[in-house]
């Protein structure tokens, strides 16, 4: 699995944490940035995350902002990007069984690094269901493709 992951200056040190992480336990990355510490904005790094998961360049993507929600936001500007804010694991790992999210944003002021490492792994590890779900998924895409259902 190859993980697209950027974030702000506020997220940068989650996503820092993420990353020693990742290496330990073998999992494939790439960082959009933000590579400093310096004020930022975080569309210039959840938009570039959010296009090569998109474009099939990785399989998933993670981002990071105070919140997660303004970097959510804008991942989710992204045609055929499902990103899911999340601050718990339920709702991280039934995002991946009923909506089949691709992408996963936190916030850095929100949680933890033990909290973001059990969200991640459970979303890693959820497998989407399809069934009844992909109803929804696809109008989902409906509305992304037609601006309608």
């Amino acid at each position: 699995m190859k993980i697209a992951l950027g974030s702000d200056h506020v997220g940068r040190e989650l996503k820092l944490k993420l990353m020693e992480w990742f290496d330990e336990i073998g999992i494939e990355y790439k960082d959009f940035g933000a590579y400093t510490f310096d004020r930022c904005n975080y569309p210039e790094f959840g938009y570039p995350a959010a296009k090569a998961v998109a474009d099939k360049e990785f399989d998933r993507g993670i981002v990071i902002c105070g919140t997660g929600v303004g970097i959510s936001l804008s991942a989710n500007k992204v045609k055929g990007i499902r990103c899911v804010c999340c601050s718990e694991p339920y709702s991280a790992l039934l995002s991946r069984q009923h909506n089949d999210t691709n992408m996963l944003a936190m916030g850095s002021r929100v949680v933890g690094f033990d909290l973001a490492k059990m969200i991640v792994k459970m979303w890693l590890e959820g497998e989407y269901e399809g069934g009844r779900h992909q109803v929804r998924v696809d109008q989902i895409s409906k509305i992304e493709n037609t601006g309608s259902l």
